[in-house]
């Protein structure tokens, strides 16, 4: 149910996803260059990195598939 001149939520849900994802890649990169004095037990497997980097690529491909003016 689509009317013409409206916006999918999932165009914002895009949104979202990639600009949280961008802050927690950010966040993740931050620790990689300024390391905790006690770091955690898998700290080596550098998760905040990882998934953001796989949230900004779901918001991206979100962003991309259900932009507005898309036929």
């Amino acid at each position: 149910m689509h009317s013409e001149g409206s916006i999918s939520i999932w165009f914002f849900i895009g949104i979202s996803l990639l600009g949280n994802g961008l802050l927690i890649f950010g966040a993740g990169l931050y620790e990689l260059a300024h390391p905790p004095a006690q770091p955690v037990v898998l700290f080596s497997l550098h998760a905040p990195v990882w998934w953001g980097a796989l949230l900004s690529l779901a918001g991206a491909a979100y962003c991309y598939y259900f932009r507005p003016g898309r036929s």
